[in-house]
């Protein structure tokens, strides 16, 4: 059974929906596939004036499945097709955002947060590398501090995400904090807004133009490694991986 993908649209804002809570919405091969279909329903559609990708349960997205993990090329398929959608893509998320979640997020066109939401590239703590995210993630963030955060794995919040340059907006309310994004964006050229963000876009894809061959296979070398397993294995078994001193 494919993973659900939750749908809805109001005046012209198509809403698409991570719904896999069982795994926390995780990266799944069947999830990246059907969150493509649906970005690629969405580009074909003119009615469609914006995407607003979200979800459902307590977790925006944990990163890799490490269970069904999603091919490399899979996903760095999926976050161009996000930066190259001729439709704006907002990211709303009121819950927690790890590893590979963050890629979504750094695809997308502009992302809120509500104030209670969490962050964490943990690629490092399960002996792998933020490789195939840092397409969108590194060309947008601020590289101090994202060196501190790639390196770490620690947590932070929406303030510190908004900071670095993964976060557009945070509030109490994340549909108060887009409610007017969303309306000047019913209010713009739909031929305007495509021929805008690809402006916005350009240097982002050429980053996806040098580097993605290298940052897949990087990720596909990690992945199979011995420390990976371990970490892998530690984490699904809830405790230290074998180097933590």
């Amino acid at each position: 059974m494919s993973t659900p993908i939750g749908r809805t649209r109001t005046r012209g804002v198509e809403t698409l929906s991570l719904d896999a809570t069982d795994t926390r919405n995780a990266l799944s091969s069947a999830l990246v596939g059907d969150l493509a279909k649906a970005l690629a329903d969405c580009a074909e559609d003119p009615e469609v004036r914006a995407v607003v990708l979200t979800h459902t349960g307590t977790t925006f997205c944990a990163g890799a499945d490490l269970r069904d993990p999603p091919d490399p090329d899979a996903l760095v398929g999926l976050l161009r097709q996000i930066v190259e959608l001729p439709r704006p893509v907002l990211a709303r998320v009121t819950g927690h955002v790890r590893a590979g979640g963050l890629g979504l997020l750094a695809a997308c066109d502009i992302s809120a947060a509500a104030t209670g939401a969490t962050f964490a590239f943990t690629e490092v703590r399960i002996g792998v590398a933020p490789a195939v995210i840092s397409l969108p993630v590194v060309p947008r963030a601020d590289p101090r501090a994202l060196a501190r955060y790639y390196l770490t794995g620690e947590r932070f919040g929406p303030a510190e995400a908004v900071r670095l340059g993964l976060l557009t907006v945070t509030g109490d309310d994340v549909d108060d904090a887009l409610a007017p994004v969303l309306d000047g964006l019913r209010r713009s050229c739909p031929q305007a807004l495509a021929e805008t963000k690809a402006l916005l876009t350009a240097r982002v894809l050429e980053t996806f133009d040098r580097d993605a061959a290298e940052l897949t296979a990087l990720s596909a070398r990690l992945f199979t490694s011995a420390q990976a397993r371990e970490g892998m294995t530690a984490f699904l078994q809830k405790r230290d991986a074998a180097w933590v001193v």
